[in-house]
């Protein structure tokens, strides 16, 4: 199947609220798509039969447990991987004969033109409204993100991240993202959990400088 036609279908949304919610029962995703929880109960039981999710009982409350449905290994194929064996194996090439230092002067490349590309999409003097252009630029790059509100500033979620895998052998690929915020965001940044460490989400607690008297 298509992965962008594949995700503009309702199996496509709902394989995409499980992976940022995690779990979530039939009526769950029927609240929030608008649908009867037989219409999405449906579209779970093709979704089983091929492989992408599982069910399981979640006790709730004192009530009898709930089914929720959450997604398997195997449902990570049909989300973007922009890196490959390939990649993988010429920054391995690169570490052993040139070092570390070699690898991450490249990362140094890479984030310097990831943040002009970034300055030319993220363009708002409004905080919130820069946090929301950068969480729509992270979406069009193959990224399940979305951002909340926290005690003063914002939270950016990122629930998939297309270089997870690779980013295991070669940490510095992280950098890409934190220079990013730093100069499109501004202000003060930290990562709070990291999907490469075990986390369910790369998780960043940002809280941007004030806009200036008068701006």
């Amino acid at each position: 199947m298509h992965a962008d036609r594949f995700f503009q279908t309702t199996r496509g949304k709902i394989v995409t609220e499980l992976r940022r919610h995690g779990s979530a029962s039939a009526a769950d995703l029927a609240r929030e798509f608008g649908l009867s929880p037989n219409a999405v109960r449906q579209q779970l039981v093709v979704l089983e039969r091929d492989g992408l999710v599982v069910e399981k009982p979640v006790r709730r409350g004192p009530t009898k447990p709930t089914l929720e449905f959450s997604l398997t290994q195997d449902a990570d194929r049909l989300f973007p991987q922009a890196h490959d064996k390939m990649l993988d194996a010429v920054l391995r090439e690169v570490r052993e004969q040139f070092g570390s230092p070699a690898v991450e002067r490249i990362f140094d490349g890479l984030s310097k033109r990831a943040v002009e590309r970034a300055r030319q999409r993220i363009t708002a003097d409004d905080p919130e409204q820069k946090v929301k252009q950068l969480t729509e630029m992270l979406r069009e790059n193959g990224v399940v993100a979305e951002y909340s509100l926290i005690d003063g500033g914002f939270a950016l979620h990122e629930h998939t991240c297309p270089y997870s895998g690779i980013s295991k052998e070669h940490p510095e690929m992280c950098q890409v993202i934190h220079h990013v915020i730093d100069e499109t965001i501004g202000g003060d940044h930290v990562q709070t959990e990291s999907l490469i460490e075990g986390g369910k989400e790369c998780r960043f607690e940002m809280k941007p400088a004030p806009l200036a008297k008068g701006a």
